[in-house]
């Protein structure tokens, strides 16, 4: 399981998006996000590039522990079912 840093933001977004590809790459497709405290929209973003990255090799990510601010980023998205997560566990938060 890889584990995600605590803060993703626009700064920081090319190094983390790059850091989770190449874990897909060594077949790593279960991410913990519990660490994760600071977010920004772009956090969105890099999922959807991991699960697009982990589709080509027909693998789907597993996204465990999303903290509630992430979870309302994906709702207000309307991106939960592409990102694998039921649509209302996203709404809840």
């Amino acid at each position: 399981m890889y584990q995600t840093s605590r803060e993703i933001n626009l700064q920081n977004a090319v190094s983390v998006a790059q850091a989770g590809l190449s874990e897909i790459a060594k077949g790593e497709t279960v991410f913990d996000m519990s660490a994760l405290a600071v977010v920004d929209s772009s956090v969105v973003a890099i999922m959807l590039d991991w699960q697009r990255a982990a589709s080509v090799v027909g693998k789907a990510m597993e996204f465990h522990s999303v903290p509630a601010n992430l979870l309302s980023l994906i709702s207000l998205y309307g991106v939960a079912e592409l990102l694998g997560m039921s649509p209302s566990a996203a709404e809840r938060h």
